[in-house]
């Protein structure tokens, strides 16, 4: 999702290396205090080796390395700083993955000796310092590497070396420095010196030749003077150690003299040698294709690599390229020696470099690389083209930027501006500079730098820079021609926010906590032709906030480019000690005559309560996320906060704990206003975006959904992280940039579109999106969805495409929703009804086939689980369309997820199944039982037979109490007689389970059912169990007699002893005594779906005492402390409290606690990040009258606030379309006139745009929520007393003034009016069910016809 697409390491100041890998070459180079390792074609990062790695001391001193030296042979890597010496091995060529670069020695000089250059080959050092020359020589002691002195010589007053090499006999030194125009030889052996060559001018380089054909210790060496001259030294011949001058090569050597005549002066120009080694080996791999001789390219080719020439080439200023050949430099005598210029090229890209190197291309052996420097560039080099003259004969392939000295300071921190297009630097030191980040191409171009600065802001998409300094009286100067200065307060933080002018507005902070803004403009200054850009300090004050507070933090402004009228965006968030954060933004204040000021005031949009106290680090994004780092004991506790804490949600997201430190946090959004936070760690970035809500797997808000190693590339840790526009990551690592982008390939996914498909919404095809369909009963529309998915089957696959339905088709109503039959063709009156499976619709052949199709190749970006439960929507929708009896919503609900159920559970089971591509695993583990939300639907269905019979079919008829318990039976199932009939098949289903036939298994069921003799019977069968005497002897016994139930209760308690529960409460209950029965099954069993079970049957009824005592004993605070509110509805509901059951779905748990008979000590969080609330909440306002009363009890505000935040959640599932459905077809009360004496209350409007509108304050409903579906009611339940109702009006008293109404002095609680206009609603409700009561009218509405 996001790859390396550019690194700013830093350019090298001196000469490369190289080392030859079977698969690729490796360029190194040393910056600041590391050696960095390119790939040599591409100059991606490969490993950045710190000198601190090897001396730790190091790592707080401002040095830079200042020579180092590659070993090719023992792949050695040696770098000096000071007076240290660090050597790195690569240890293993073919695990490059996993890091094989080790230190391998290590060696200190006295302090005095300051390492000027060095060459280590074949495990030889030598190294030059500004005290003399000495060679090491590599050995082992104690099987450690080690440097060993072979010898030193001193010198006096002379300059320190610097260059140094080898010969390739080992025999021979040759050594130049920069003043003395000479180059030394010196033996390798006893450090004498051998030989002076002098010089006309200083030596810039100097290289040994080697070559096969030659012997090895033939003394071939090329020098460069700084006038581009290259000198060869050829041995003399009786004197083979030493070596004279036998060409130069110049500039006018190079040129035909025609071209050289009308020179005033010499071009500037440079010349390198062409390694011969790697040429042969390209043009040898030319020839072999069989050229045409006769072609003068052929044959130029054919020369070089047969007669053995070595290749000089000349760059031009203009950009010319002379190739020039030396030939017979084997042959002997040397006199034969003769040079000429085989090929001219007038343009290319190279500028004349300071160093050049050609290198092999493993990766594309029909071409070579050439490197040069400065700025640091690599080539491809095609022989073929470039002597064919064509243009593609020497190409870029990619280029650093030119080196900055000031650039390898350690980064400290970065800022940006507001869009992201430009960023700042702050180096060690409080220099830096500017860069603009390109909006095609992913790069950074380097803009401006300072030198010393306490605070800077970037502007104008870094072009331009603000700055705050100190020790200049506290000017604040904005950097343009010519510089605009402001005095200014004691600042400690400066920013900036977008605006609508031209620059963007600058913030500061100050030591007080005031907020300062300056204003960026364009003025007209007299005398000056074109306008000046101006800084202007506009206004100073503090945030009017009670509680002074320890933080004011800008807010990140990166989701500020989606411009949106109704949108507005804070600015600053402040945090208190106690961890409250609070939103503000800027505000024009309006003068009295309505006109605006420059000046501003702060208005909040929003606190939350975190309860986090000592805040480490915190990052708030414009997208209303905000992100905390606090300590705790076992690391540091990252927390997600949503800017919206209202009744129902507080605010809290996400937790997690990390062992390690946490050290930089930042934010990004995506188009459609999707965050992403960077967690920044030592050496790493965790990326965590947003995980859409589901309907059955409990997952994790957020997620890491990305994460960026530089650990295994560089040693150095992260100091800061900063998103730029276009998902670029900006990572600091000590002195160095690594810039991460979206992926070169179109083939791979980009960080935006995995966040968008993990977010946004959801196609049309999604499970999800049908289950919620199906539960909002949709089931037309879901019918006509699996019709097309049918149908673009394969373009989804291939093309990646769908067919989305219109916005319009989901919110229009079906028509045929209330009867979920199966259209039947009839082809004469009296015939049956005959399936036409021939339809073209939605039919059983077409879902059969589309089933298969999709077992055979699941969908893209589709889970496993996500496909499985894909199949069973499907499959089940097929069969809710076929059943031969009406099924009412609430049961089709119930079918669903049970079915969904059993299909997750049954692939949690088998072995593991690969994940697709992309998928971040969630939750998908083997639950235990349905949610109590399912059973809720079962529990209100008036279809539970279907229901009842649909779980046995899902157990294979051999429902067990586990199945039952993990269904619920106990809770829905509304029949006693039904129940006691289920029971008793779960207590032979149980005696049957398995080879034992343990009567033990089922007794307890058996003897609520008070079925004793049966039991004794079984224990008649149950020869093999040791216990058949005695219970035989003591079930033949009459329990009906006080003696006998005192022995049960005994026996009991014996078996409480041996904990043998389930057998205890058995004999509670043949003991007469229910109650203990029920304890043990909550105490010791912890199962009240058992208690409850057995309270039922043994009571005979839904009303038992000892049935209420477990609701209110047990169930009740159950749900309370776990936030369960389904589960709190139903034990309202069952305990004829519905006005409660219905308060419960809507209103916040401590307000109901409070009424509570009994108390409720722990209440959980308030999960009302479920959409079926509404749904259920809606079905049971207007049930009963009891329902009725508590829904008058719910104030307009709470319902107008309850249906937004189940909208959101709707879009946290990616069901934003469904969203859209629910504001728009909610029903709300109508509005009822109040009391004459109490004015409407108008709440407060926060100002905020992009906040829900006010919500209603009247009561918009005269009797129901639902006045539509009220109005096809004649009649409701009447469940509670309805009492006589005095007169509507009273006499009004004349000539007094009216007194005070109770209702006007209580007007003070801000939903009073509502409250009293609903239960004045109400009056009305409960007068028109007393008079349907006592003359009930006929009405054919009430058939729904």
């Amino acid at each position: 999702m996001l790859e390396l697409r550019k690194n700013y390491l830093g350019s090298p100041s001196s000469g490369l290396h190289h080392l030859v890998l079977p698969h690729e070459t490796l360029l190194l180079y040393p910056s600041a205090d590391a050696v960095v390792i390119l790939n040599a074609r591409n100059l991606s990062l490969i490993r950045v080796l710190a000198f601190w790695e090897a001396f730790p001391g190091t790592h707080y001193v401002s040095q830079s390395i200042s020579s180092i030296s590659v070993d090719s042979g023992m792949k050695l890597v040696v770098a000096a700083m000071n007076h240290r010496i660090a050597t790195w091995s690569l240890s293993s060529v073919q695990s490059m993955l996993n890091d094989p670069w080790r230190i391998h020695s290590s060696l200190i000089l006295p302090r005095n000796n300051a390492i000027t250059t060095l060459d280590s080959k074949s495990g030889l050092l030598a190294v030059g310092t500004n005290r003399g020359l000495s060679v090491y020589t590599l050995i082992l002691e104690d099987n450690l590497p080690t440097w060993l002195l072979k010898w030193t010589i001193s010198y006096v007053l002379k300059t320190p070396p610097s260059l140094i090499r080898f010969a390739p006999s080992l025999m021979y030194i040759a050594t130049t420095n920069t003043t003395d125009n000479a180059v030394y030889l010196y033996s390798t052996t006893t450090g004498r010196q051998v030989q002076l060559i002098p010089h006309p001018r200083p030596v810039i380089n100097l290289s040994w030749r080697h070559s096969q054909a030659s012997s090895r210790d033939d003394l071939i060496l090329y020098t460069i003077t700084t006038d581009s001259t290259l000198r060869i030294y050829l041995p003399v011949l009786d004197s083979p150690q030493y070596v004279q001058l036998h060409a130069a090569l110049d500039f006018y050597s190079s040129v035909p003299s025609s071209l050289t005549n009308n020179l005033t002066r010499t071009p500037s120009s440079a010349i390198f040698w062409l390694d011969g080694e790697i040429l042969n080996e390209n043009l040898a791999r030319l020839l072999t294709r069989g050229f045409n001789l006769d072609d003068a390219k052929s044959r130029t080719i054919r020369d070089i690599q047969e007669e053995g020439w070595d290749l000089f080439l000349r760059v031009v200023g203009d950009g010319g390229l002379i190739l020039t050949a030396v030939a017979n430099i084997d042959h002997r005598p040397p006199t034969l020696l003769k040079h000429f210029t085989i090929h001219q090229s007038h343009k290319s890209p190279l500028r004349i470099p300071s160093h050049l190197y050609a290198l092999p291309n493993p990766s594309q052996h029909d071409s070579i690389i050439l490197i040069s420097t400065s700025p640091l560039s690599s080539f491809e080099l095609d022989l073929e083209s470039f002597f064919g003259d064509e243009p593609t004969g020497l190409q870029l392939v990619t280029q650093f930027l030119d080196r900055v000295p000031a650039e390898e300071s350690e980064i400290t921190r970065f800022i940006r501006t507001p869009e992201g297009r430009g960023v700042g630097v702050i180096r060690k030191g409080g220099g830096g500079e500017t860069w603009s980040h390109g909006n095609i191409e992913f790069k950074l171009t380097r803009s401006d730098s300072w030198t010393a600065a306490d605070q800077v802001v970037v502007l104008d998409h870094g072009t331009s820079l603000t700055i705050y300094q100190k020790r200049q009286s506290l000017n604040l100067t904005l950097h343009t021609s010519p510089p605009s200065s402001v005095t200014v307060p004691n600042i400690i933080s400066l920013f900036t926010i977008p605006s609508n002018d031209s620059h963007d507005s600058i913030l500061g902070i100050t030591s007080d906590l005031a907020i300062v803004h300056f204003s960026v403009s364009t003025q007209k200054i007299k005398g000056q032709k074109s306008p000046s850009v101006v800084l202007s300090l506009k206004s100073q004050q503090h945030l009017p906030t009670e509680v002074h507070p320890r933080w004011i933090l800008p807010v990140d402004p990166m989701a500020w480019g989606m411009k949106n009228g109704w949108v507005e965006h804070d600015a600053l968030l402040s945090i208190s000690e106690e961890g409250v954060l609070a939103f503000w933004i800027p505000e024009d204040r309006q003068r009295n005559n309505g006109t605006s000021t420059d000046d501003h005031n702060w208005r909040c949009t929003g606190k939350v309560k975190t309860g986090r106290r000592q805040i480490r680090r915190a990052r708030c994004s414009s997208a209303k996320k905000t992100a905390l780092i606090t300590p705790c004991s076992s690391g540091e506790e990252l927390t997600i906060w949503d800017s919206k804490e209202s009744e129902f949600a507080s605010g809290l997201e996400f937790t997690h704990t990390y062992s390690e430190p946490i050290n930089d946090l930042d934010w990004t959004s995506t188009p459609d206003m999707q965050s992403i936070l960077a967690v920044g760690f030592l050496h790493h970035v965790e990326l965590l975006c947003q995980q859409r809500m589901t309907y059955f797997d409990e997952g994790p808000g957020w997620s890491t959904c990305w994460k960026i190693d530089i650990g295994s590339s560089t040693p150095y840790p992260i100091n800061d992280s900063i998103w730029l526009a276009n998902s670029s990551l900006l990572i600091g690592a000590g002195h160095q940039m690594l810039l991460y982008g979206p992926p070169k390939s179109p083939q791979l996914e980009s960080l935006f579109e995995y966040v968008a498909r993990q977010n946004g919404p959801l196609p049309d095809y999604h499970p999800q999106m049908l289950l919620q369909c199906l539960l909002w009963e949709k089931l037309e529309l879901v019918k006509e969805i699996i019709v097309n998915l049918a149908k673009d089957l394969d373009n989804i696959h291939i093309r990646k495409s769908w067919a989305s339905f219109p916005v319009e088709r989901f919110l229009s109503k079906n028509t045929n929703q209330s009867k979920l039959t199966h259209k039947k063709h009839y082809t004469m009156l009296f015939d049956s009804a005959q399936d036409d499976d021939d339809e073209e619709g939605f039919c059983r052949s077409l879902v059969t086939d589309l089933i298969e199709r999709l077992e055979s190749q699941s969908l893209p970006h589709l889970t496993p689980n996500e496909c499985a439960s894909l199949i069973v929507l499907i499959q089940t929708t097929l069969e809710i369309d076929e059943q031969s009896r009406s099924l009412d919503s609430n049961g089709l609900r119930y079918l669903i997820t049970m079915r969904s159920f059993y299909i997750l559970n049954r692939r949690a089971s088998t072995p593991a199944s690969p994940q697709s591509s992309g998928a971040i695993p969630r939750n998908t583990g083997r639950r235990e039982r349905l949610r109590y939300r399912d059973m809720v639907w079962a529990f209100h269905s008036e279809s539970q037979d279907l229901l009842l019979g649909a779980s046995s079919a899902a157990c294979n008829g051999k429902m067990g109490w586990s199945d039952a318990r993990a269904l619920g039976i106990s809770l829905w199932l509304n029949s006693i007689e039904s129940l006691k009939a289920q029971i008793e098949v779960i207590a032979r289903n149980e005696y049957m389970a398995g080879d034992t036939r343990d009567p033990t298994a089922c007794s307890l069921f058996y003897f609520a059912l008070g079925k004793i003799k049966l039991v004794h019977g079984l224990w008649r069968q149950a020869a093999w169990h040791k216990e058949q005497t005695v219970m035989l002897k003591f079930l033949s016994n009459d329990f009906s007699q006080p003696r006998w139930r005192t022995a049960a209760l005994k026996n009991a308690y014996a078996l409480l002893g041996k904990q043998r529960f389930e057998y205890a409460a058995a004999f509670f209950i043949l003991g007469g005594s229910l109650k203990d029965a029920v304890n043990v099954c909550i105490k010791q069993l912890h199962d009240f779906q058992l208690a409850i079970a057995l309270a039922r049957i043994v009571e005979q009824s839904n009303e038992g005492p000892i049935l209420c005592g477990i609701l209110n004993g047990t169930v009740l605070p159950t749900a309370f402390r776990e936030g369960n509110r389904w589960l709190a509805s139903w034990a309202f509901w069952l305990l004829h409290r519905r006005d409660l059951g219905v308060r419960i779905l809507v209103t916040p748990l401590q307000e109901l606690a409070s009424i509570l008979d009994v108390p409720v000590k722990d209440i959980g969080e308030p999960h009302y990040d479920d959409p079926s609330l509404a749904l259920l909440f809606s079905q049971l306002r207007s049930k009963t009258l009891q329902a009725a009363k508590g829904n008058s009890e719910i104030p307009g505000r709470l319902e107008f606030n309850f249906v937004l935040q189940i909208a959101r959640v709707f879009c946290r599932m990616g069901c934003h379309i469904l969203a859209l459905d629910l504001v728009q077809s909610w029903s709300f009360d109508k509005p009822t006139a109040l009391p004459p004496n109490v004015p409407p209350i108008i709440p407060p409007h926060n100002g905020d745009p992009s906040s829900p509108p006010s919500s209603p304050t009247t009561t918009r409903r005269s009797a129901f929520s639902l006045a539509p579906s009220l109005r096809r009611r004649s009649s409701i339940m009447i469940d509670m007393d309805i009492p006589s109702f005095p007169p509507t009006r009273a006499v009004s008293p004349e000539g007094k003034p009216g007194k005070t109404s109770v209702i006007q002095e209580e007007e003070s609680a801000p939903d009073e009016g509502d409250l009293v206009a609903k239960k004045a609603g109400l009056g009305s409700l409960m007068k028109s069910a007393k008079q349907v009561v006592q003359v009930p009218d006929f009405d054919m509405g009430a058939f729904n016809f």
